[in-house]
């Protein structure tokens, strides 16, 4: 959507090396693959998960075969079942004996006026992005608390979290949500040595994301950030490795805005 073009990719440091991993939604193209790619490239050990297990399988192998199987594995799961969440979480730890890091990513969009949303758009919005990412914490803070030695929790929210756009009602309520969800859980969960933080991304463009969305919608979202071009996913993916990183071993209740949009 625009000629400006992406920075240099950034290789991996080990800084999660040794660490044990979750993550939602992670066999698309998007923020999730990326964040999957960049968890294993700083070291860490990593059960991805996803509701499409097709998808989930290919990344699976794919992955696999650059890192190892020893680094990587899958367990399907779709948020809004609780007892997949529980099956997801109870792979993890079998797998790795311990769980350090968890990063909900599992969200859904749509666009529809408000006067035109039926319940069932913004049920299953709202059940997918809120409900799922709260299914998700809740799981992960009770196995981080009972293990006793740290984590962290990632959230995946986004700037419509704060801003308004035309259609995105019930996407936006989702994600305000999910702010609000980490700050009272980071709260909570400081008593036993365990950061809940997120990050706010506001356009990293993938695939899937120009199918669903029209030209016209993503050139003028592209316009409004100040480098003149959407992130990339790996973008977004380097602030959530920042956030389970000891780098930020002071932040708890944040929302980190990955965005340079200015209007």
């Amino acid at each position: 959507m625009s000629d400006v073009e992406s920075p240099a990719y950034v290789p991996g440091h080990g800084l999660l090396k040794g660490r044990s991993a979750v993550i939602t939604a992670a066999a698309g193209a998007g923020i999730g693959g990326a964040t999957a790619r960049r968890l294993l490239e700083e070291g860490a050990r990593v059960v991805l998960s996803d509701a499409h297990t097709r998808r989930l399988g290919e990344t699976l192998d794919t992955l696999t075969k650059e890192f190892g199987p020893g680094q990587v594995a899958a367990q399907p799961c779709d948020v809004t079942d609780e007892d997949q969440v529980q099956a997801l979480f109870d792979t993890a730890t079998r797998l790795h004996g311990r769980l350090d890091i968890v990063v909900n990513n599992a969200g859904l969009g749509g666009t529809a006026p408000l006067v035109d949303m039926s319940d069932d758009q913004w049920s299953t919005v709202l059940d997918v992005t809120l409900n799922g990412t709260f299914r998700c914490t809740r799981a992960a803070l009770r196995r981080l608390r009972d293990g006793g030695h740290g984590g962290v929790v990632v959230n995946n929210a986004s700037v419509l979290g704060w801003r308004a756009q035309s259609g995105q009602a019930h996407y936006a309520a989702a994600k305000a949500g999910v702010m609000a969800l980490t700050r009272c859980a980071a709260v909570e969960a400081a008593a036993y040595g365990v950061r809940v933080n997120a990050v706010a991304p506001s356009l990293a463009l993938h695939p899937h994301l120009a199918k669903v969305t029209t030209r016209g919608l993503l050139e003028e979202l592209t316009a409004r950030e100040a480098f003149g071009r959407h992130a990339e996913p790996w973008e977004v993916a380097n602030v959530i490795v920042f956030l389970a990183s000891g780098y930020s071993s002071y932040l708890t209740g944040e929302v980190v805005s990955v965005s340079s949009q200015h209007a």
